[in-house]
């Protein structure tokens, strides 16, 4: 292996390992500089093309994240910790994602590609789990993600991935 392929298959691990961490931290700016300008999102067959529009999706999913403070806590759902609990008791809500068993492939001193296995959670535990399929290129120099396929292949019933707008083709583990 030559160096500029060591160089491009560490670059490609980090910038999905930054793509978890500033995602979930909400620290957009940070999560933007990953991205070329031609970045496509493909979430479950919804495509969003371009960083900035990227940006504008990501953006707004936090923004449409709101927790009503004094509306009652809800029964908790086989015994899992409901987010209205989880502030109640002075905590921050969070969600993180883990990606596992990447298989990165240097195509080129201009081109990778990566697949790898993700799973979310949230307070309540696990929420969905799938697979990211990402391409890559160097922008001046430093390598950034051109673009990423989410496959969603499960949610917990009731979770933020189980969502009313669930695809049919997402298996919802729990329901009946």
């Amino acid at each position: 292996m030559e160096m500029w392929e060591v160089v491009a298959r560490e670059s490609v691990r980090d910038l999905i390992a930054r793509s978890n961490a500033n995602g979930d931290s909400g620290r957009w700016d940070q999560l933007e500089e990953l991205f070329a300008p031609e970045m496509v999102l493909d979430t479950d067959g919804t495509v969003t093309e371009g960083r900035d529009a990227v940006m504008q999706m990501y953006r707004s999913v936090q923004a449409n994240v709101v927790v009503d403070a004094d509306a009652p806590p809800p029964e908790p759902a086989d015994g899992h910790t409901t987010l209205q609990e989880w502030i109640g008791r002075g905590r921050k809500p969070f969600i993180r994602h883990c990606t596992t068993t990447t298989q990165i492939d240097v195509i080129s001193p201009e081109q990778a590609h990566a697949r790898s296995y993700y799973f979310l959670l949230t307070v309540h535990g696990l929420d969905h789990w799938g697979r990211y399929i990402d391409s890559f290129r160097p922008v001046d120099g430093v390598w950034k993600f051109t673009k990423r396929q989410e496959i969603q292949d499960a949610a917990v019933e009731g979770g933020w991935g189980a969502g009313p707008d669930l695809d049919n083709h997402v298996r919802v583990i729990g329901s009946t």
